[in-house]
């Protein structure tokens, strides 16, 4: 009888510990299931952050890239005869050689 009585004893402390260590283990999983789900909620913002970043600069991206070409086109064209009869004409008063100036007077 005594046998007995402290075999059921041990077997009621190791059901004890086996329910503790199973709720112990049920309550990490639990931590960690929140623990994942806040991570990957602030993933989710960030993705939508850096996709908003994404398309405000392919938009500049476009823009510079327009900039680059008129500005290619304007580096062009002050390569030519024409842009320095231009400049001459208009910053140095300078004309060709069969070529008229008229100025008109001020009046007083």
């Amino acid at each position: 009888m005594k046998n007995t009585n402290r075999a059921r004893k041990r077997q009621n402390r190791n059901r004890l510990g086996n329910q503790l260590a199973l709720a112990g283990i049920i309550a990490v999983v639990l931590s960690l299931a929140v623990v994942i789900n806040v991570s990957a909620s602030s993933l989710r913002e960030k993705d939508l952050e850096y996709q908003a970043r994404e398309a405000s600069l392919n938009k500049t991206l476009l823009k510079e890239q327009a900039r680059s070409e008129q500005l290619e086109e304007y580096r062009v064209y002050v390569q030519t005869k024409q842009y320095v009869e231009k400049i001459a004409k208009e910053k140095l008063g300078l004309v060709k050689k069969d070529e008229i100036l008229f100025k008109a007077e001020e009046n007083r």
